[in-house]
């Protein structure tokens, strides 16, 4: 095949991409919209104990649904020139969506009698400033975008978890009306970004060069950081929702359990050709050390919501 068939045929392959990935945005809008803050029924039995008990949870999940405002900065910044699928994804569904389950975990908290949440909305880091001005060299936006698609597979299935492990914790406590019209609207909508983040990975991943997918493979193992972790405190956040959801419980075996449901579409994307490799070995490394860095502060004073003072 000449070379011009070649790239028509690639051509008129990334445009039935687009077009496929485009009616699952407008889908996902017209099926989940925002959940009504209205809607939501907060009455709870025992909020002390729901506090005790998950008060780390909601603490951190409050603020990272919260912190999209800054992370659509931070895609901007990133993708200076991005496919309209994308943004039309990430700033008309995904969003709206996410403030919205922000809004309603932050409000459950205040009313279990903790406080609230303290998101960043506006710091963006220098590392990904830099990322995005290199994003205008020919070539290197299309790995910034697989970057972005391989943190949003993580995060959505971190989410969605999560989201199932508190549900069943909350019934456990009884607390049936906040897991019926909190957590259920809330994960039925993440599989959704999901889905998107899945089929928009594989499609960039089959076009991308030899030297493109080395770079990708290579910033991805030296910048992975789980959801919502940008610092040593948050780190250690992280760690206590893991345990406040019996995630690592079981130490090592059950990280690494945890490791291959997060990091299962990354793996068959970047490291298909590893023999023996189930998981990228940074995935676990990292949520180990989230465990380790919540295991040292046992030993601190803690407040009502379960975090640890200084």
């Amino acid at each position: 095949m000449a070379l011009t068939d070649t790239t028509t045929s690639r051509r008129r392959g990334r445009r039935r991409d687009d077009s496929r990935l485009a009616e699952h945005v407008d889908r996902l809008g017209a099926e989940h919209p925002p959940i009504p803050l209205d809607s939501v029924d907060y009455t709870m039995h025992r909020p002390g104990l729901l506090a005790e008990r998950f008060g780390t949870v909601l603490n951190f999940m409050a603020r990272v649904e919260l912190e999209v405002e800054r992370n659509v900065i931070e895609l901007n910044l990133l993708m200076p020139d991005p496919p309209e699928v994308d943004r039309h994804f990430y700033a008309d569904v995904w969003l709206p969506q996410e403030t919205h389950h922000g809004l309603i975990l932050d409000r459950l908290q205040v009313l279990a009698g903790l406080d609230a949440t303290q998101p960043n909305l506006t710091d963006v880091s220098f590392k990904l400033k830099l990322l995005g001005a290199l994003g205008r060299v020919h070539g290197v936006q299309d790995v910034s975008r697989m970057l972005y698609y391989l943190t949003g597979l993580t995060t959505e299935r971190s989410a969605v978890l999560a989201y199932n492990k508190l549900h069943a914790g909350l019934v456990e406590l009884g607390e049936r009306a906040v897991a019926a019209t909190v957590v259920a609207p809330i994960r039925r909508q993440e599989p959704g970004h999901f889905a998107y983040y899945q089929m928009a990975a594989r499609d960039l991943w089959a076009q991308l060069s030899s030297w493109q997918r080395w770079l990708v493979r290579t910033l991805r193992r030296q910048s992975f950081e789980p959801v919502g972790v940008y610092n040593k405190r948050q780190r250690a956040e992280f760690g206590q929702l893991m345990r406040a959801l019996g995630i690592s419980t079981g130490g090592d075996a059950d990280l690494r359990h945890y490791a291959r449901q997060v990091g299962r579409v990354e793996h068959e994307l970047l490291w298909a050709n590893r023999q023996g490799l189930r998981v990228p070995d940074y995935v676990f490394k990292e949520l180990r050390r989230a465990a380790r860095a919540a295991a040292n502060l046992k030993g601190g004073h803690r407040n009502s919501a379960g975090r640890s003072e200084p």
